[in-house]
């Protein structure tokens, strides 16, 4: 399991070192993720070992976000003039990103569906 770390982490370093030398508009943890997602196709499937320390990682999930809460507390003030693009980025990214899984879910059930036939 202890591969599996140093990779994730490894492969986040990357991401945030790729983000800051070619100075892209896209956070390093992403780009780690997507690197991460590319290794994962290429391999096939996600790993037994990987996917412990995925479980492990989830179950404490309540603990990454103490840091955003932090933030937004030490910003209350940049909240108060800025409620209205706050509020309409989280609604418009809230309904894109149901409908974008409701989609998602169709199209699945539907390849389901033909896959049985």
């Amino acid at each position: 399991m202890l591969k599996w770390i140093v990779l994730v982490l490894g492969l986040q370093f990357a991401g945030e070192l790729s983000a800051t030398l070619l100075k892209l508009p896209v956070p390093g943890p992403v780009i780690g993720m997507i690197l991460l997602f590319l290794l994962l196709l290429k391999q096939g499937g996600l790993p037994k070992d990987l996917n412990r320390l995925t479980d492990g990682l989830f179950s404490h999930l309540y603990l990454y976000f103490i840091p955003a809460t932090v933030g937004v507390t030490t910003h209350v003030a940049l909240l108060g003039h800025q409620w209205l693009p706050i509020v309409t980025a989280v609604v418009v990214s809230s309904v894109l990103a149901l409908v974008v899984a409701g989609w998602l879910m169709q199209a699945m059930a539907a390849k389901e569906d033909d896959d049985a036939v």
